[in-house]
């Protein structure tokens, strides 16, 4: 405990004397797309735009001294960094350097391959992000990589539990869809098209049944071990199409977010089967009861980029309360380092 709090207070000396929130972009490897950086900086935040959103760092800033350590954030389907800037500048002002890899076909840019075929790849481009941040000479002498942290939500919550050691198959998400494609309809159907309880709901059942039956009846499991990632939090993760005997005793510790009125995602059919197969092995960082899929976004993306169906599932239900997520971050933070920090 002594030396916890001996760590937790140099941590909060460094993050005194640094000045901003440094952000920069490295090219990825192996084709690719960009890594943006979030790190402590010597400089004055600054503001930037980036689209829609007004961000204040400072861009290309001189890099110092934080924590010594790396978190990875992966971003939901069709994501991007931006959604995540406040949970990183809590991570930042702990002391944290902080990676987003942009996931390929399942971005903002790039929005084509979301599903099974992302979820293959995503662990592989965590990975990569930090081989990235390890070669840029800015960062290289600032971090040790043998404690890394992950965090991941939705899509990203997917590629954090297989960082964590689970493992899955496209043919348990079809499993999954035939079991349950009333109740968890948006698991299987994602933005293509919703029930409304209309005349046309039972066509819709059955050609989302279809499409899935013949994308994904590969059986063949799929896992990553990645042995520098030390701790991981899953934030409203999908998780209907792991199987559950991988994750009930995590190599690393696992701490999961949960959010009732998830209605993409349902808790009982995702995260509330990982925490009952964990058991007392996770831990739940938090639960959200007012909260909806959008909730761990923050901030939300703007209203008028997304569809309808889209404001619909990631715009909060009414009575949830913003002003709770700063505590939130500060539960992740701690997390992250109460495991990676000596």
């Amino acid at each position: 405990m002594k030396k916890y709090l001996l760590s937790s207070l140099l941590l909060l000396a460094a993050a005194a004397a640094q000045a901003g929130m440094g952000f920069t972009e490295l090219p990825g490897l192996q084709d690719d797309g960009p890594v943006s950086v979030f790190y402590p900086s010597a400089g004055e935040d600054r503001p930037m735009q980036v689209g829609s959103y007004s961000l204040k760092v400072d861009k290309d800033g001189q890099p110092v001294r934080g924590n010594t350590r790396l978190v990875v954030i992966s971003h939901g389907s069709g994501g991007s960094p931006w959604t995540y800037t406040d949970l990183a500048r809590r991570l930042v002002a702990d002391g944290f350097v902080v990676a987003f890899p942009l996931h390929r076909g399942d971005n903002a840019r790039d929005p084509s391959s979301p599903g099974p075929d992302s979820w293959k790849q995503r662990p592989a481009e965590v990975s990569r992000a930090i081989d990235t941040v390890a070669r840029e000479p800015r960062f290289a002498p600032l971090l040790s990589l043998d404690k890394v942290g992950m965090y991941g939500m939705s899509a990203g919550g997917h590629t954090a539990l297989t960082l964590a050691g689970g493992r899955w198959s496209p043919a348990l998400l079809t499993r999954h869809c035939e079991a349950h494609i009333a109740e968890d309809f948006q698991t299987c159907a994602g933005l293509t098209t919703r029930l409304t309880g209309g005349m046309l709901d039972g066509l819709k059942k059955t050609v989302v049944l279809a499409v899935i039956r013949q994308r994904f009846s590969d059986a063949a499991w799929q896992s990553h071990h990645d042995a520098r990632i030390q701790a991981v939090v899953a934030g409203v993760p999908l998780a209907a199409d792991f199987d559950m005997a991988s994750l009930a005793s995590p190599p690393v510790p696992l701490a999961l977010i949960t959010a009732r009125q998830d209605r993409w995602l349902v808790p009982r059919f995702h995260s509330d089967v990982v925490l009952a197969a964990c058991n007392k092995r996770c831990e739940l960082l938090a639960d959200l009861p007012d909260g909806g899929h959008g909730a761990l976004l923050s901030p939300l993306p703007p209203a008028e980029a997304m569809s309808g169906l889209a404001k619909d599932l990631l715009l909060d239900p009414p009575g949830f309360d913003r002003g709770q997520l700063p505590a939130l971050d500060d539960k992740i933070s701690a997390f992250l380092r109460k495991h990676l920090l000596p």
